[in-house]
C-alpha cells in the first residue's frame, strides 16, 4: 500500500531538521508542563489565601471579636429597622460583599465600593445569596456584572445568616499575568532552543555530512566497466569506532577497500577475456577464409561433383561466411572494450544514409523503405565506416525482426550540438521484457532472432559500442506499430 506523498510534503526530510524539529519539541512539552504546573500551583495558593481572607472578613462581618462566640444580636426580620450595613464593619476591604438572610428572606446585600461606599446588589442576585450552603465553607459563584465572588454563609446566634464575598477578580489578573511571563519566557526559551539547537545538531552531524560527502563521489563514479582507481576514503578523523560516526566511517572504508579489491579483480578479468577474444578471433580469421576458400574452389571445380558433396561443400562456405561475420564482430567488440579510438573525420551522415538505405532496398525488396532528410547535408565527426556499420545494423535490425510490408523510415537532422540520426519501423515492436537488454551482446527475443533469421545477436551490441566510442548515446522505444532507434553524435 503506498503512501500519498503530498502528506509527506510537510514533514522534515532530513536527519539535522528532524532532530532540531524533535529538540524544539520536547523543550515546547517542558515549557508547557511547567506553565501547566505553575498555574495550578499559584492557582491553589492563591485561592488559599483568598479564603483566608474571606474567613476573616466574614469574623469582622459578624463582629467575630476573637475564637469566642458571637456577641448577642437583636432579633431582626425584614419588616423592622435594619441594622447598619455589614460593610460597615472596620477592616473590611473594598469590594467585599456582604449580605444577611433572616428566615430565608435576603433582607440586605451590599457591596463596598473603591470610593468606601455601599452598592445594593440587585434582586436577580438573591436567589444566588439564598442558595448558598450554610457553614460549608467558600465556594465559588457568578454575581453577573460583579464578576466572580468566592462566597461563605456563616449563622450567626440570633438565627440569621451573614454571607461575606471576596472579588476573584485578583486572582484571576495574578494568574493572568503570570501566564503572559511565562508564554513569554516559553517562546524566549523555544527561540532559544531552535537556534541553539541547529548550531549544535550542524556541528554534530558535520562529521556525518562529510562521510555523506565521500559515498555521493563514489557514486559519481563510473563502476560498471573499465579501470577505476577506487581512491576515496573518509578521512581519519572521522573513523574513531568510540563514535557512532567514526564506527559508520569505518565500515565504509572497508567496504570500499573491498569493493576496490573487486573492481581490480574484475578489470583484470575483463582484460584478460578482450585479450583472449581477439587472440581468439585474430586466429580464427586465417583458418576460416581457408576453409571458405577450398569451400569455393571446389564449387568451381571443372570435375564432375557429387550432388550430395556439392551440398555438403555449399553449406560449409555459407557457415564459414557467418562464423567469418561472427569473428569479425567479436573482433571489433573486443578492440572497443579495449578503449581503442576511431578516426575523427568529417562525415556526411545524409549521404550516408542514401547509400545505406539503397543497399537495404536491395537486400529487402519486401520492405518499404523511406527518407527523412533535410534539405542542408548533416555533418558530423567520427569513422565514417563505423557509422555506416551503425546504420546498416540498424537497417538490418528492421529488415529481419520485421514481418514483409513494415514501412522502415530513416532520418537525420542537426540541431546547434548534436546530429540525431532516427530508424523507426511499424513493426510489431520488440517485447517488453527485452526492451532493456537490447543492446546486450547476444540478446535474444522471440524465434525470429534465431540463427536461421541471420542474426548473431551482436548488431545492436556494435550500435550501442560504436556510438559510444564516438561519445554519443543511443536509445531505443517501442511499442506495437512503432519502433524507433535514436542515435545522436556530436556534431
Amino acid at each position: 500500500m503506498s503512501s500519498n506523498p503530498r502528506s509527506r510534503q510537510g514533514r522534515p526530510r532530513s536527519l539535522r531538521a528532524k532532530l532540531i524539529v524533535q529538540l524544539v519539541g520536547v523543550v515546547a512539552v517542558v515549557c508547557l508542563i511547567l506553565s501547566l504546573t505553575t498555574e495550578f500551583a499559584l492557582h491553589r495558593f492563591l485561592m488559599g489565601q483568598l479564603d483566608q481572607q474571606l474567613a476573616e472578613a466574614s469574623g469582622r462581618a459578624t463582629h467575630r471579636p476573637g475564637p469566642g462566640r458571637l456577641p448577642e444580636l437583636p432579633a431582626q426580620n425584614c419588616l423592622s429597622d435594619q441594622p447598619p450595613p455589614l460593610t460597615s464593619a472596620p477592616g473590611q476591604g473594598s469590594g467585599t460583599l456582604n449580605a444577611r438572610i433572616v428566615r430565608g428572606q435576603v433582607c440586605s446585600a451590599q457591596r463596598l465600593s473603591s470610593a468606601g461606599g455601599s452598592e445594593e446588589l440587585s434582586a436577580d442576585l438573591y436567589p444566588v445569596l439564598a442558595g448558598l450552603p450554610v457553614e460549608r465553607g467558600a465556594t465559588t459563584r457568578d454575581l453577573g456584572d460583579f464578576g466572580s465572588y468566592r462566597l461563605t454563609a456563616t449563622r450567626a446566634d440570633d438565627g440569621s445568616i451573614v454571607i461575606t464575598g471576596l472579588p476573584l477578580s485578583t486572582v484571576d489578573a495574578t494568574l493572568l499575568t503570570v501566564g503572559l511571563i511565562l508564554g513569554g519566557i516559553s517562546l524566549i526559551a523555544l527561540a532559544a532552543a531552535w537556534g541553539g539547537g541547529t548550531f549544535i545538531v550542524r556541528r554534530t552531524l558535520r562529521p556525518l555530512q562529510r562521510v555523506a560527502a565521500t559515498a555521493g563521489r563514489v557514486a559519481e563514479l563510473p563502476l560498471d566497466r573499465g579501470e577505476v582507481a577506487l581512491s576515496v576514503r573518509v578521512p581519519d578523523s572521522d573513523t574513531d569506532p568510540r563514535t557512532e560516526v567514526g564506527q559508520v566511517g569505518s565500515a565504509l572504508n572497508r567496504m570500499l577497500g573491498h569493493i576496490g579489491n573487486a573492481l581490480e579483480a574484475r578489470h583484470a578479468s575483463e582484460t584478460r577475456m578482450r585479450r583472449f577474444i581477439a587472440d581468439a578471433s585474430h586466429e580464427l580469421r586465417t583458418p576460416l577464409a581457408a576453409i571458405r576458400g577450398y569451400a569455393e574452389l571446389t564449387r568451381r571445380s571443372r570435375d564432375e561433383v557429387p550432388t550430395d558433396v556439392r551440398h555438403a561443400m555449399s553449406r560449409v562456405e555459407s557457415e564459414s561466411a557467418r562464423m567469418t561475420t561472427l569473428v569479425e564482430d567479436l573482433l571489433l567488440l573486443a578492440r572497443l572494450d579495449a578503449g581503442r579510438p576511431v578516426e575523427a573525420e568529417p562525415v556526411d551522415l545524409s549521404r550516408m544514409v542514401v547509400d545505406a538505405v539503397s543497399d537495404s532496398r536491395i537486400a529487402g525488396p519486401d520492405h518499404k523503405w523511406r527518407l527523412d532528410l533535410p534539405a542542408e547535408p548533416v555533418q558530423a565527426t567520427g569513422d565514417a565506416a563505423r557509422l555506416h556499420q551503425v546504420l546498416a545494423n540498424l537497417l538490418a535490425n528492421a529488415r529481419t525482426h520485421t514481418p514483409p510490408g513494415t514501412t522502415v523510415t530513416t532520418g537525420v537532422r542537426s540541431t546547434r550540438d548534436s546530429a540525431i540520426l532516427t530508424v523507426t519501423d511499424d513493426g510489431p515492436g520488440i517485447p517488453p521484457d527485452l526492451l532493456p537488454e537490447v543492446f546486450e551482446r547476444f540478446a535474444r527475443g522471440d524465434s525470429s532472432r534465431s540463427r536461421a533469421a541471420g542474426s548473431t545477436g551482436l548488431g545492436l551490441a556494435i550500435v550501442a559500442a560504436v556510438v559510444s566510442a564516438h561519445h554519443g548515446t543511443v536509445e531505443v522505444s517501442s511499442v506495437p506499430g512503432s519502433t524507433r532507434f535514436t542515435v545522436t553524435l556530436p556534431a
